[in-house]
């Protein structure tokens, strides 16, 4: 396995290693509950990840 691939294993950690830590409704973020708010944040974040791992995979790169 490729080490620029681990960094899929963020979002997985932050989905379900953090519900426990963000599982209450106080403080509001953005006007959402936390649990809510900390779930948008992760699909946000894993998009943007995604992105940086296919950039900088090398089997991406076009052949000119």
């Amino acid at each position: 396995m490729k080490p620029l691939y681990l960094l899929a294993i963020f979002p997985v950690i932050g989905f379900f290693g953090g519900l426990s830590f963000a599982n209450r409704v106080e403080p509001y973020v953005l006007g959402l509950p936390f649990l809510f708010f900390w779930i948008i944040l992760w699909v946000a974040l894993t998009s943007v990840i995604m992105a940086v791992i296919y950039r900088f995979d090398p089997a991406n790169k076009e052949e000119l």
